[in-house]
């Protein structure tokens, strides 16, 4: 069964809130939905599908649905770090599909800053039932080190440079400066990169993600259902979703599961790399924007980094214009976890409804991607392809 052109992106909303001490978890995915229902022109008492992960209350949708007081005949709490609510997007596409429900409700909300969460510096604890524990754990890993790791080894193996790299924040911040709700709205430059403090060699802070508090929601539903609401008519085109496994202690650092989500949602839409206008790519460090660009085949394996210091993903300049809203460097990164932002901003794209500084014109064909979880701990990745009809 394909997806293709069966669901409609009928509302997407961001918080525009970047620090949320005095709310709940709970709150921030009903303000998220409430704004993502209004953008559509639909209710609560529309929903009949809803579909959340890990970031919720309780860990799933159960209690978030009982919360919302959500009426419902199709629920998905299915769990794959940060590229669940992409995920998502595809399993909402397809339950509306075959008429498990008709108006699909995703939602994303987290307080990583009001908790103090370090920029991938604290040491993960993982329950002791996770196979990698006996194994990992007594190195006291910590994300900001596996994503130093994986810089450095793409460095080694093609000659990528910082200076490089660098120019993935450096497109980040010429877009933020525009976005009146981005956390970090100051254009920087490739030295100032090079030059912040180290978090892993050659890892430096601006090669990492902002850390906010906020959330997001997107309103899927049916063909029929979205073209009698006033609202531009986008359509989900393709989806592909896997899990880049350890391999056995085997598992590579300069590849990603892009390498099949990817071409299984070119496939199901019909496109190649070529005929996409617009991606948002997920973020979270630098590295993982070269790394997701070369396995979807914007270029070829090693040759992102040259890739992004053409100036390739600036909007108005360059080949693949990303991120238009800051993105996960410069913008939003809820709940540790900012894959429903990207999704949001594709849609914007496609509607016509970005910064005009940062409109990609004619925009047609849009993708949202990124991957969840962790190196070594098993990788996921999902990629999602929107189109404007």
């Amino acid at each position: 069964m394909t997806i293709k052109g069966r669901a409609y992106v009928a509302g997407a909303y961001e918080l525009p809130t970047r620090h949320a001490p005095d709310k709940s978890v709970a709150q921030l995915h009903a303000e998220a939905a409430r704004g993502a229902l209004a953008d559509a022109g639909l209710t609560f008492a529309d929903v009949d599908g809803y579909f959340c992960a890990g970031d919720a209350p309780g860990g799933g949708p159960m209690w978030m649905a009982d919360y919302m007081n959500l009426k419902l005949s199709w629920l998905d709490g299915t769990e794959s770090g940060g590229c669940s609510y992409l995920v998502h997007i595809g399993h909402a596409a397809a339950a509306i599909a075959t008429g498990k429900c008709k108006v699909a409700l995703i939602t994303l909300a987290g307080k990583p800053r009001s908790s103090g969460m370090a920029t991938g510096t604290a040491p993960r604890v993982l329950g002791p039932d996770r196979p990698e524990v006996p194994w990992e754990s007594p190195f006291r890993w910590t994300i900001g080190g596996v994503y130093g790791m994986m810089m450095q080894r793409h460095m080694h193996e093609y000659g990528t440079t910082p200076e490089q790299i660098a120019w993935v924040k450096v497109a980040a911040s010429q877009h933020a400066q525009h976005n009146p709700h981005a956390l970090l709205r100051k254009t920087v430059t490739v030295e100032d990169v090079v030059n912040s403090p180290i978090v892993s060699d050659p890892l430096r802070r601006l090669d990492c993600c902002v850390i906010t508090d906020g959330g997001g929601a997107i309103v899927l539903t049916t063909p029929e259902i979205a073209k009698t609401l006033k609202r531009p008519l986008v359509k989900v085109v393709g989806a592909g979703q896997t899990i880049n496994t350890n391999d056995g202690g085997y598992a590579t650092l300069t590849h990603s599961g892009a390498e099949r989500s990817g071409p299984v949602a070119f496939a199901e839409a019909g496109v190649t790399p070529a005929d996409i206008d617009y991606a948002s790519i997920y973020d979270n460090f630098t590295i993982m924007v070269v790394i997701q660009l070369e396995d979807l085949g914007f270029c070829k394996k090693g040759e992102g980094g040259r890739f992004v210091a053409d100036g390739n993903l600036i909007s108005g300049i360059g080949k693949l214009p990303f991120n238009t809203d800051g993105g996960g460097l410069c913008n939003n990164h809820p709940a540790n976890r900012g894959g429903i932002t990207k999704a949001i901003e594709a849609v914007r794209q496609l509607r016509g409804e970005a910064h005009p500084a940062v409109q990609v014109e004619d925009c047609r064909l849009a993708l949202a991607c990124g991957p969840g979880l962790v190196v070594g701990a098993g990788h996921g990745h999902a990629t999602v392809i929107f189109e404007r009809e």
